[in-house]
This record gives structure tokens, C-alpha cells and sequence, in this order.
């Protein structure tokens, strides 16, 4: 995927006050949901599937990526 102009960007809603580490995530396009670091916009961008997103997201917010 070459052309992201279309691309609306939003700040993930986890990324606080953190030392600018944060991601900045588009899921607006057709059959991909885009992630890119908020600092380094130029940097390179993940693309992912919507079904691979989804359960990233699930697993995330099931506390799957908890560090203990």
C-alpha cells in the first residue's frame, strides 16, 4: 500500500503522558488498519488486516500483553 493520503490518523487512546511513546493508529481505509509511531510519522507505518487487528485489540484488552 503506497497511497495513504486517505488515512485519518488518531492517537491510541493508552498512549498518556508517556515520554511520546505513542501510536497513532488509521482504520478508515478498505481491508487494512494502518499503525504508525506518533514521533516518527515519516518512520514507516504496520499494516494490518482488519481480522488480525481486531484481535490484537482483544488480546490487548484481555490483559494478554500484561508484563508481570
Amino acid at each position: 500500500m503506497d497511497d495513504l493520503t486517505g488515512a485519518v490518523w488518531r492517537k491510541s487512546t493508552r498512549s498518556g503522558n508517556n515520554q511520546g511513546a505513542c501510536v497513532e493508529v488509521a482504520d478508515n481505509l478498505p481491508g487494512v488498519v494502518l499503525v504508525r509511531d506518533t514521533k516518527d510519522r515519516d518512520g514507516g507505518t504496520l499494516a494490518f488486516g482488519p481480522a488480525a487487528w481486531a484481535g490484537f485489540v482483544s488480546s490487548a484488552k484481555s490483559g494478554a500483553f500484561e508484563l508481570h
